[in-house]
């Protein structure tokens, strides 16, 4: 293990390394004044994709390990592409949970997400609806109807960084990979309905997307330390070269070996890889004809088989059989 890893994917927070990461280069450093923020703990979500159990998880090989560093120290993003079901965002989950980082933002990316929906989202008509009822203030406090996105919310000026997971951006309009050019780079980004009202209400506190709530002064949201962003992709389509350019690129395999080992025993315990060795044996003979098996299709088959078959152990490979069916991978 290379003494420069600030991320070393063993599965185990180290006292030494929580929220102490390295200064960035100069071209990277923010000097945005902090703001008085808690970043909320880890949630349930990584729970469920880390495991209950505290076991080692080795998800990465050196050569990952060494790129996901590098976008740790650069202040750059990550984008991770890789077939469905690789880890790639646990990944970022991982991330988060080793080095301390509070609850990881997401952001699951549609065909019609747009840049401001990261950013934040506005309710014009709700703030015109309270106006006009009985007893309501002719303009009702804006801070109540603004709302910091996961993007939003992880560009706040808070002393560590956020992780940021940016779920299929493949799956995006055409212009959203090229909308981030700007944020990514700078860090910051303004809020029009703030900036017009500054001369007036300089400090307005408005919603973040963990359900707090943050003081916004003249419109402006910037980073002070940028936060770590993991970009996924499945591979289904190209991305313009100023994104690549701006990002670590980062392929992930398929987790096997130990690391399937590990994945295993951290969502079923100690001993329960040699338990089922024989539906992961299957499972892995299963994907000598090419075809595309999440990992999580695994997992799915030794819980099944441990419940559903716990009294008839011949049934077993029946039920492993039912739930290892191939995806399509569909066009290329």
């Amino acid at each position: 293990m290379s003494e420069w890893f600030i991320y070393r994917g063993t599965g185990q927070p180290d006292p030494e390394r929580i929220g102490r990461l390295p200064a960035p280069p100069p071209w990277r450093a923010f000097d945005t004044p902090a703001v008085d923020y808690d970043v909320p703990d880890l949630g349930s979500a990584t729970r469920r994709r880390l495991g209950a159990r505290t076991v080692p998880l080795p998800i990465q090989d050196p050569g990952t390990l060494e790129l996901v560093n590098a976008a740790l120290y650069l202040r750059r993003p990550l984008l991770v592409t890789g077939e469905p079901g690789v880890g790639k965002s646990t990944l970022a989950h991982s991330i988060a949970y080793e080095l301390g980082l509070g609850r990881v933002l997401e952001w699951p990316v549609v065909s019609r997400s747009e840049l401001r929906d990261g950013l934040y989202t506005y309710d014009a008509i709700g703030r015109l609806q309270d106006a006009q009822l009985p007893g309501g203030t002719r303009s009702p406090d804006i801070g109540r109807y603004l709302k910091l996105g996961p993007l939003g919310t992880a560009l706040l000026a808070a002393d560590r960084p956020r992780v940021l997971l940016i779920d299929e951006l493949d799956k995006s309009d055409i212009d959203l990979p090229n909308d981030l050019l700007n944020v990514l780079e700078e860090g910051a980004f303004a809020i029009p309905e703030l900036e017009r009202i500054a001369d007036r209400t300089p400090v307005v506190e408005v919603l973040t997307a963990d359900g707090g709530r943050v003081a916004v002064t003249n419109g402006q949201v910037g980073c002070r330390a940028f936060p770590f962003v993991v970009m996924t992709s499945n591979r289904e389509r190209e991305f313009p070269a100023p994104l690549l350019r701006r990002c670590i690129p980062l392929d992930l395999r398929a987790p096997r070996d130990e690391r399937l080992a590990a994945l295993v025993q951290a969502h079923f315990g100690q001993g329960a890889y040699d338990e089922n060795r024989d539906i992961v044996d299957q499972f892995t003979r299963a994907e000598t004809d090419g075809a595309l098996r999440p990992t999580d299709q695994l997992l799915n088959a030794i819980f099944l088989a441990q419940h559903a078959a716990r009294d008839a152990a011949h049934r077993r490979e029946e039920i492993s059989d039912l739930l290892m069916q191939p995806l399509d991978r569909g066009p290329r």
